[in-house]
């Protein structure tokens, strides 16, 4: 039976305190750094089923490689399919309520917010529907049950709206040397791939392994695997359109063996200019509308609340959860870029840790309420550091010992207990 689970003689007055204890819990999951780190690998995601395998010239990783940098499609239109299974603990929408509260969701904002929905992108199975024309005009389309979700650039607007709640979230896209680049959708396959080809080091082996069709296309696979012992990455596929060099399917499987952790890929796609009406919204009729300065504004010191903070770029989501952790130093700021946090360790075996000036994580008798509750969801360790809790996903792996020190990285438990062991 689930931790805190009622039963027919439990009151309605325990079953709110009960949910309440959920709730004060929550708060230390420190896995909110977990669960940062998971949102921010959605690129990093398994196969389509593959319907052939072409005959293509040979190519050497580094030749492909250089054909993913030089790509510059900029006019598409297609569906991805996107599957994630991280592994997190599934307990009646706590998973959901922390990812959720990792965007700031339900804090007052707008449910149109892109910031706060397409963190939905890190667990289960989503359809997505995506258009591009060239830097100042995409769109990607969450398809749901009777409902979708739309986010959509075009020149200095961007628009978020949720047919669901019939609200509508307005900002302004960046202006600068780099505008529209950081408004990509964070969803296609190639943004995911530059990100994990830039994990690229000594560390890592890089190979092509044959020819794939994707969404009816000719690609060849390039295949990265980290060469120490000790990762929780196993190996990331990608899928490489072999006439244009742009990334059709982005594959990450653990080295524990299994389901891919995530899978993302094309399951249409056409390179032909999308009708310029794609582009074009404008708020429904009866829709609440929020503007991004309004959203962001100054907290009413009466009620207390305190404002939503939003990035600015609504296809960013931000350093946290942010772009993919790369090996090395880089690992860190899919952490969120903590002060005071450093990183040990290199390449795939990199660890971010910090120390929280906390007291760790309530266990056991000595946490109260939610104790054996928290205790459900780490696994107890000790060391010569003395002990704490390891919380883990099928990829991001973190120890906050009783201390208040947090070791976290794309490692093995064993990997982390080593690194609390040596103090550093």
């Amino acid at each position: 039976m689930a931790p805190y689970a009622s039963d027919d003689s439990t009151t309605a007055g325990e079953v709110d305190e009960q949910r309440s204890g959920r709730r004060k819990a929550a708060r230390y999951i420190v896995p909110v750094t977990v669960v940062g780190v998971a949102a921010a690998t959605i690129g990093l995601v398994p196969a389509l089923a593959d319907s052939g395998d072409p005959d293509l010239p040979k190519i050497t990783a580094q030749q492909l490689i250089e054909k993913i940098a030089k790509s510059d499609v900029q006019q598409l239109s297609g569906t991805v399919k996107i599957s994630t299974d991280l592994g997190l603990p599934n307990l009646g929408g706590l998973e959901s309520g922390l990812l959720s509260g990792a965007a700031g969701e339900g804090e007052g904002g707008s449910s149109a917010d892109p910031t706060a929905k397409l963190t939905e992108l890190a667990s289960g199975t989503h359809t997505l529907r995506v258009a591009a024309d060239g830097p100042d005009k995409q769109k990607l389309s969450l398809l749901e049950n009777a409902a979708e979700y739309s986010v959509i650039h075009n020149g200095k607007d961007v628009w978020g709206y949720d047919s669901k709640s019939n609200e509508v979230y307005h900002g302004t896209a960046s202006d600068g040397p780099e505008r529209g680049k950081d408004q990509q959708p964070p969803a296609t396959p190639k943004d995911f791939a530059e990100e994990a080809l830039k994990a690229v080091d000594d560390t890592t082996s890089v190979t092509v392994d044959g020819t794939a069709q994707v969404a009816g296309r000719d690609a060849y696979k390039l295949v990265v695997e980290p060469k120490q012992s000790g990762s929780t990455v196993g190996a990331i596929t990608v899928a490489v359109d072999a006439e244009t060099g742009m990334p059709l399917k982005f594959t990450l499987t653990p080295a524990s063996g299994g389901a891919a952790v995530v899978d993302a890929g094309f399951t249409k796609v056409s390179f032909a200019q999308p009708a310029a009406s794609t582009f074009d919204f404008t708020p429904p009729k009866g829709a609440k509308v929020t503007e991004e300065k309004d959203a962001g504004k100054a907290p009413d010191k009466a009620s207390g609340e305190t404002p939503r903070k939003h990035p600015g770029k609504p296809f960013d989501l931000g350093e946290a959860p942010g772009h993919a952790p790369k090996a090395g130093k880089d690992f860190g700021k899919g952490l969120g870029g903590h002060d005071g946090m450093k990183t040990i360790g290199e390449g795939w075996n990199a660890i971010a840790t910090f120390d929280t000036g906390g007291e760790g994580v309530p266990s056991g008798k000595a946490g109260g309420e939610f104790g054996g509750f928290i205790d459900s969801l780490g696994d107890k360790v000790h060391g010569t550091f003395g002990s704490g809790t390891v919380f883990s996903t099928r990829l991001v792996n973190a120890l906050v010992t009783d201390d208040g020190k947090v070791y976290a990285g794309l490692v093995t438990k064993d990997a982390l207990v080593k690194a609390a062991d040596a103090g550093e």
